[in-house]
């Protein structure tokens, strides 16, 4: 794989040379691509080779050389429990969903359920807008095959790889969760949004806790999902209605601890992702990148674009996500 920013002009010419991309950018600008075998989704800041940029005009593309065959699909919420039918018997699906739509909610909350999901690797992310139009914009998804733009569902690539070449998905979590008992919380039920939490045994109006404690809202809360770290992101905090709601659902009866602060982001993910970026598929949290600063600053071995959550089977917040296909005889060689 090569992932690097591009023009326009420039990914329009790999598309009609025939290769395998997926793209992020702005969607006046992915919306001028050819038709052919990618997909797209609606991203505004990226990690490139030169640090953190915020850019409409160009994309940051991924080439796939590796792929044998590429299947796209494009998927309605009601349809996305078959996301794993069609795949290729050896292979990786990549797949984009547009934030705060009802696939968005589907897939975060009944995906890990679905036929098939875990049995080979799905990597992706929910598709975003500037972070100042997010109350107002809607994200998108592209279907680069017939050029038809989503704001609703999903895109999906399926690709077919090489016997030789194996696949391996990184989640790359710098968080850990804190031990102040202030803020460790357990949610009534589970979702996108609360009023109420228990924390230290009483029920409190959530909102109002919040804004008296002046908790971090840039800090995660840190859940132990079956042994594995889970993030889940604050987006906004509501006074008036008493509304908390957050970028992926919290789940009802599941402790969130909140993560202790970062000293340096941008030197926990160098830390966490050596190696050359540029031959791997990443992404990252728009959060990681704007609360960390990373405007600017390389972050070491990733480069992709800033988005509103990650997806490494199950859809993650404020983690790095990293696919690799490695050539098994290229790496016995060596």
């Amino acid at each position: 794989m090569q992932t690097r920013m591009m023009t326009v002009a420039e990914a329009s010419e790999r598309i009609r040379a025939g290769s395998v991309m997926l793209a992020a950018g702005a969607a006046p600008a992915l919306a001028q691509l050819p038709r052919g075998r990618w997909i797209g989704g609606t991203a505004s800041h990226f990690i490139t080779a030169q640090g953190g940029r915020e850019d409409r005009a160009r994309l940051m593309c991924t080439e796939i050389e590796s792929a044998l065959e590429a299947r796209v699909r494009t998927l309605t919420p009601e349809a996305l429990p078959t996301l794993a039918q069609e795949r290729y018997a050896h292979g990786a699906t990549l797949i984009l969903i547009p934030a705060f739509c009802e696939a968005h909610e589907r897939f975060a909350l009944d995906g890990a359920t679905w036929p098939g999901l875990f049995e080979q690797p799905l990597m992706g992310w929910i598709a975003g807008v500037h972070p100042d139009e997010a109350e107002r914009a809607r994200a998108k998804v592209i279907d680069g095959e017939s050029g038809r733009m989503l704001k609703e569902g999903a895109v999906l690539m399926h690709l077919a790889l090489p016997p030789g070449v194996s696949v391996e998905l990184d989640i790359l979590n710098p968080f850990e969760p804190g031990e102040e008992p202030a803020t460790r919380f357990v949610f009534a039920e589970t979702g996108f949004s609360a009023r109420t939490a228990t924390v230290k045994g009483r029920e409190v109006a959530l909102a109002d806790y919040l804004t008296k404690a002046a908790v971090d809202l840039r800090l995660p809360l840190v859940a132990n999902y079956a042994g594995a770290r889970v993030n889940v992101s604050f987006r906004s905090v509501d006074a008036g209605s008493g509304e908390v709601r957050f970028y992926a659902p919290v789940v009802a009866g599941v402790e969130y601890r909140q993560a202790r602060p970062l000293a340096d982001y941008a030197a926990a993910f160098a830390a966490a992702a050596p190696g050359d970026a540029a031959e791997r598929l990443s992404c990252n949290c728009v959060l990681n990148y704007l609360h960390g600063g990373l405007e600017g600053k390389a972050a070491g071995g990733y480069l992709g674009p800033a988005t509103f959550g990650e997806i490494a089977y199950i859809l993650l917040n404020q983690t790095l996500v990293q696919l690799d296909l490695r050539d098994g005889a290229a790496g016995a060689a060596a």
